[in-house]
């Protein structure tokens, strides 16, 4: 789901974000009470605020501790974590016949931190948020699937609309005069829907955002969850207290078993995992978020006494390098980079393939979306260690065909922005090293883990290349291609539009997004993937595994599989 949390190990080097995949090892959740804390390298969480948060990691920890959504996932391990269920509604939503109006029906005793109500208007408010242009990084599906007369540019949010703008979009999103109902108009018929609201982008928010508005809200969220926040300092801490106005009674499924939950920021990497294998410091009752440091998989997965605090399983993402093609607009370069690149000392840095996954072909994983994967073909002499013959035979052909670029790689050089950390910089070491034999020289751009995403994804300070990772929204790859590698579909790092077969590309995505027939959709997602290879929109990296382990103390850690991280919801305290 969304972007996956680059400051994990892997993700972090490598060259380059599932729901069926089978649950990993975990423990029951004993007790309640005290503290549970999470020890990451990262400054902060990208964001909080509910309508920017597109993080699968930040998610779910969003999902547990803070913000209710009107659907939700099931906390749980393996299948039992993917089965949608009620949140602030009372049902998973209603569609009309022709799959164009979804209504939802909003429970009694639902409440702000603030103890006041939650109603439709709340809820359409934040919608309407996710459409204003300084609230970037969030999903974009509601812009792309409601009804707004004029299409998505017609409406500016909230914050801008004049009185005729804003009416387009309460036209679309509709409220009940006692406030219990809201219907959401589509503007074409859609089976999934309620998936979608799952997303954090239909979580309510206060009118009057707390009195924090726009960018502010970021680290002022007004908790509709069981817990709220207590203090929040870059660099240091997060840290979280019980909401005393949320209600077990309306809420189905969220356990709220420590009694405080403490995020500590600007951890040592290697300092983490010694808290935690060693039970000092704050490890016996924590969890690290950025897996575990690659140099201590091997002593943590043949310790007797990790074997009950650790796990090792496929999770839902696929890792690549997104190519700025506004700024690497010649093929064959892209191509030689992809050949050249030693995706095999990449893979084994990062724990080889036990720890690391198989190789990608694509951004389709065939374990999350079988009906929508086809191998990719054209590129059967790319080597895994990298294939320097090719690679250069690629960069005499730019020298020709590209010459103004080929100089400016080969003398000035590309940079690869990179989620800083130990591993990383190891990593880029080695892709330097690979590159260079064939000419190409590679700069690094190191970000802290923090504030990646936030970089990377405005076209002003994204490099040549930035390391990304995704994962499937729902069981369909709409969720995988248009928001990858469509204009406003979210997440576009690789700035496809600047490609001349852009226009021909979006409109075959289209087609793919209005056919009703799931299989032969399933076809066009696979040819729309092979489209993408052959243009090398990306460079391809892991069907990646995910490792994590916690502290003694802790109990009921389990791979939530429509995050690919823990499941928060049922991480207690022994008592």
């Amino acid at each position: 789901m969304a972007r996956t949390k680059i400051g994990a190990k892997l993700s972090a080097v490598f060259a380059v974000s599932a729901l069926l995949i089978s649950a990993c090892g975990s423990s029951s959740a004993e007790g309640s009470g005290g503290t549970v804390t999470y020890l990451t390298h990262a400054e902060q969480i990208l964001h909080l605020d509910p309508q920017r948060n597109y993080t699968g990691q930040d998610l779910a920890f969003s999902v547990t501790y803070l913000t209710r959504s009107l659907v939700s996932y099931a906390p749980g391990a393996g299948a039992a974590g993917t089965e949608l269920v009620a949140d602030l509604a009372t049902d998973i939503g209603t569609p009309s016949e022709d799959l164009k109006t979804w209504t939802f029906t909003l429970r009694d005793g639902i409440t702000f931190e603030d103890g006041s109500p939650i109603t439709c208007a709340e809820v359409a408010y934040g919608v309407s948020r996710s459409y204003a242009d300084d609230l970037t990084d969030g999903p974009a599906f509601a812009e792309a699937f409601l009804d707004v007369e004029g299409g998505y540019a017609a409406y500016p949010g909230p914050y801008e609309a004049t009185a005729e703008q804003q009416a387009l979009f309460d036209a679309a999103v509709e409220c009940s005069e006692d406030g219990k109902t809201i219907t959401f108009h589509l503007n074409s018929p859609m089976a999934d829907f309620n998936y979608t609201t799952a997303l954090l982008t239909f979580s309510p928010v206060p009118l009057d955002e707390g009195g924090n508005v726009g960018e502010a809200y970021d680290k002022n969220i007004v908790s509709s969850g069981p817990y709220k926040i207590a203090s929040y300092t870059t660099g240091k801490s997060l840290n979280l207290v019980r909401n005393e106005n949320w209600s077990a009674d309306s809420d189905p499924f969220r356990k709220a078993l420590p009694d405080k939950v403490v995020v500590k920021f600007a951890q040592d990497e290697k300092g983490i995992d010694e808290y935690i294998i060693n039970g000092t410091g704050p490890g016996k009752t924590a969890l690290s978020l950025d897996g575990i440091y690659p140099d201590n998989l091997e002593a943590v997965f043949s310790s007797a006494d990790m074997e009950s605090r650790r796990l090792n399983d496929y999770d839902i993402y696929v890792t690549y390098t997104a190519v700025n093609v506004a700024k690497m607009t010649c093929l064959p370069i892209r191509q030689a980079v992809f050949y050249a690149t030693d995706r095999e000392a990449l893979r084994a840095l990062g724990g080889g393939s036990q720890f690391g996954g198989d190789f990608a072909d694509g951004v389709i994983k065939p374990a999350n979306l079988p009906t929508d994967y086809k191998p990719v073909t054209g590129y059967e002499d790319a080597d895994p260690a990298g294939n320097v013959v090719k690679a250069q035979e690629l960069m005499d052909q730019a020298k020709t065909e590209c010459p103004d670029e080929y100089t400016r790689v080969t003398t000035k050089g590309i940079t690869r922005d990179y989620a800083d950390g130990d591993v990383a910089r190891q990593g880029f070491a080695i892709t330097q090293e690979a590159l260079a034999k064939v000419g190409i020289k590679l700069n690094a751009n190191f970000i802290d883990p923090g504030s990646y995403y936030g970089v990377i994804l405005n076209p002003e300070t994204q490099g040549d290349l930035s390391a990304a990772g995704w994962g499937p929204d729902w069981l369909n790859a709409s969720t995988v291609i248009p928001p990858l590698f469509i204009d406003n579909g979210g997440f576009n790092v690789s700035q496809t539009k600047a490609d001349p077969d852009y226009a021909a590309f979006a409109a075959l995505v289209d087609e793919a997004k209005a056919n009703p027939d799931r299989a032969s959709q399933g076809a066009q997602w696979a040819a729309l993937n092979q489209y993408v290879m052959e243009k090398m929109w990306v460079l391809p990296g892991l069907f990646t595994k995910t490792q994590y382990h916690w502290g003694s103390d802790l109990t009921g850690v389990y791979l939530w599989q429509p995050y690919g991280c823990p499941g928060f919801n049922d991480i207690g305290v022994k008592n």
